[in-house]
């Protein structure tokens, strides 16, 4: 045990004596009291400066800026030819609508064939003698032309006939800016809505007993009402294209081989070949031929 004692103590001392021989002329951070040390503010600015220095230069990307734009304005409405109408926007009185239209014609309509009283009274008119008019408010009709036939005295048979019917509105395409926006899809590019066309009717049929049945037939719109005082339906829309649809003289009117009667369509009886035609008038028939200035009269 005193023999291993002592190799111990030996190697204790040597032990000792390396650690101080390192102590002394070591290097090891910490040993001879050295320690690690911050580097100086000013030496990190130069650091940072170097480094600076030596990256390649980016300058921020400036934002376009827009150059100012004046503000979208809509161009000035084109000047259109106002609607006929009354004052302020309110309905014109008949009255005043025939003044209007004997305005617009001026001369260019031609002259109407003059009614002759004789004529229809051997037609079988009764003409009231201080009225000078039938009981349902219609003057006598010219030499040649039919009369009335009241729709309540009318017997229709099966025997079948023919004549033409057509029905349009290419009046409006020249007054297109009369026309209700909501219907401008409803005209025909051509005007047409109905073509002329052979159609059968039935001995004793009116001209609206006709087109009732040949607007049904063809599926094209047909509103009408029954006015007591004229004794006859009133054709209100046809196609969905009202009256006043295009101005306060706008509406449908019927002329039967170029003459426009003077009394509803429900009066008018049919003869074999007769040649129908509807046609929508913008300004009370002066457009179509139907209103005769120097008589002051519209043919209905």
């Amino acid at each position: 045990m005193k023999k291993y004692r002592n190799h111990i103590i030996i190697g204790a001392v040597i032990v000792a004596v390396l650690a101080f021989a390192f102590w002394w002329g070591g290097d090891a951070p910490g040993l001879r009291g050295w320690a690690p040390q911050t580097a100086s503010t000013e030496q990190t600015g130069q650091a940072e400066a170097a480094v600076a220095s030596a990256a390649p230069s980016i300058e921020p990307e400036t934002e376009a800026t827009a150059e100012p734009q004046e503000a979208w304005q809509p161009d000035e409405p084109a000047e259109v030819q106002s609607r006929p109408e009354g004052e302020s926007g309110a309905p014109l009185a008949a009255d005043e609508k025939v003044a209007m239209a004997a305005q617009m014609a001026g001369a260019s309509s031609a002259p109407a064939s003059e009614g002759s009283e004789s004529y229809s009274e051997r037609q079988g008119m009764e003409i009231d003698a201080s009225t000078g008019k039938d009981q349902f408010q219609t003057e006598p009709v010219p030499e040649g032309q039919s009369v009335p036939a009241e729709p309540q005295d009318a017997v229709v048979t099966d025997q079948e006939m023919t004549c033409t019917l057509s029905v349009r509105c290419d009046a409006i395409l020249q007054n297109m800016d009369w026309l209700d926006p909501e219907k401008v899809e409803l005209v025909p590019g051509d005007g047409v809505i109905f073509p002329e066309q052979t159609v059968t009717f039935y001995e004793g049929e009116s001209v609206f007993n006709l087109l009732l049945r040949e607007m049904k037939k063809n599926k094209i719109h047909l509103e009408y009402t029954n006015t007591p005082i004229y004794n006859s339906a009133y054709i209100e829309g046809i196609n969905n294209l009202y009256e006043y649809d295009c101005g306060e003289l706008s509406g449908w009117m019927y002329k039967v081989n170029g003459w426009f009667p003077n009394y509803g369509c429900s009066r008018y009886t049919l003869k074999p070949g007769d040649r129908v035609e509807w046609v929508y008038t913008c300004d009370l028939g002066v457009d179509v031929g139907g209103y005769y200035a120097s008589a002051g009269e519209w043919q209905r």
